[in-house]
């Protein structure tokens, strides 16, 4: 009888705006927590977004070259979150049904994580060359 009326509150709640600011951290916490247990590719994207900062680190990068690799980063796990949200969406609609528009939305969303991972391939390409190119060959 606990677990049905945890349900059913779980149920209430998910249809309501957060009234407590606690609690909207929560469930954005849970969301991201969600996501690295579940998703592949967004632990493969926070282990290379760590590496690019370790990277940042050992170059010396300045103020503004962090600011430009967080927010690169940042626009990848954001794309990555809005990817699996949409994916469980879509998911929940269609279940094991093949639909056309569900593949078009899935297809598209991960289209978007796909450029801005290549978006931050040519980010980091601008930042780190110059560097890599003045300690070979200086």
């Amino acid at each position: 009888m606990d677990n049905q009326s945890n349900i059913l509150r779980e149920k209430r709640d998910s249809y309501q705006t957060s009234k407590n600011i606690y609690a909207s951290f929560k469930y954005a916490f849970n969301g991201l927590i969600y996501c690295f247990k579940t998703t592949r590719n967004f632990r493969i994207q926070i282990l290379f977004g760590i590496l690019i900062i370790i990277i940042c680190l050992a170059f010396n990068c300045n103020l503004t070259e962090y600011i430009i690799i967080f927010s690169t980063i940042f626009s990848v796990l954001i794309l990555e979150l809005i990817n699996t949200s949409i994916e469980s969406i879509v998911d929940m609609n269609v279940k094991n049904n093949f639909n056309k528009l569900a593949k078009i939305s899935k297809d598209c969303a991960a289209a978007s994580v796909l450029l801005a991972s290549l978006n931050s391939i040519f980010v980091a390409a601008f930042i780190f060359l110059p560097k890599i190119k003045l300690f070979f060959f200086s």
